[in-house]
Parts: structure tokens; C-alpha cells; sequence
């Protein structure tokens, strides 16, 4: 009889958490296809997840700063996002910046990213780091 109440008050707390209790950890995301990641992010963002970014997360990783609200995203020290313009792959292999698609990627961004960028050029083939204090400045830092 013990054993039985005691499942029963376990299922009963399984059931009363929230999935949005959870936070997603991104660590390592060096991106992809943007349809993807829109798609994904989307997702989490119907889930109530938070998400938390612990390491890198490049290109289209950062779409995750378009689709979740900003409450529901913290950083941390080695928080380090990466930007760069779109691009598809052209004659020969070679990359090819796409317009429409890099305009789309800015902007969905937030006001503070967009500016940030602005003010280093915009997104161009070349690649740009948000770390440290100005990207502490745009996301609370998790709580430790």
C-alpha cells in the first residue's frame, strides 16, 4: 500500500510540471538551413521552454533570439553568438549571399541585436561575435 501512494504522488507531481519548467541548453550550435531552425525554434517556442545559451550559437542558431521572447532566454559567461549574412550554394560549390534571405535574418531580430549588428556593417559574408558585456546587456544572465 505504501509503495502504491507513493507512486501515485509521483505521477501526480510528473503531471502537474510544466514542459515550460524545462530550459534547453545550447551549447555547440554552429547552425544551418533557416527554414530548419524557424521551424524548430517555433516549436520551442509553443513548448514555454526557456533556453539557455552556454557556449556557441551561430548563423541560423540565432534565430532562436527572434522566436523566443527575450524573458524566456538568459546567457551565460561563455554565452558567444556568431552572425553572418545568408547564403546558398552557387556554380561551383561556392557560396553565394542571399539578399532576400539575409534581410529576412535581420529583420526578425530584436531591436537591440538589429542595432548591434548595424552598427558593425550589417550582416556580410563576414562573421560578427556577440559576447561578454554587450550581449550581457541585451539577456539576463542565468541564474547559477
Amino acid at each position: 500500500m505504501k509503495r502504491w501512494v507513493g507512486l501515485v504522488i509521483a505521477a501526480l507531481m510528473v503531471a502537474g510540471s510544466r514542459s515550460g519548467d524545462a530550459a534547453i541548453r545550447i551549447t555547440d550550435d554552429r547552425g544551418g538551413s533557416i527554414g530548419k531552425y524557424i521551424y524548430k525554434y517555433e516549436r520551442l517556442r509553443a513548448s514555454g521552454q526557456r533556453v539557455i545559451i552556454d557556449g556557441f550559437c551561430a548563423s541560423a542558431c540565432t534565430i532562436v533570439l527572434a522566436t523566443l521572447p527575450s524573458e524566456r532566454i538568459c546567457v551565460t559567461s561563455r554565452a558567444e553568438l556568431a552572425f553572418h549574412a545568408a547564403w546558398d550554394i552557387g556554380p561551383r560549390g561556392r557560396a553565394v549571399t542571399n539578399a532576400g534571405a539575409t534581410r529576412m535574418m535581420y529583420l526578425m531580430y530584436p531591436a537591440p541585436v538589429r542595432r548591434w549588428i548595424a552598427h558593425r556593417g550589417g550582416l556580410t559574408p563576414r562573421t560578427i561575435f556577440l559576447r561578454g558585456n554587450p550581449l550581457q546587456a541585451m539577456y539576463r544572465a542565468c541564474p547559477s
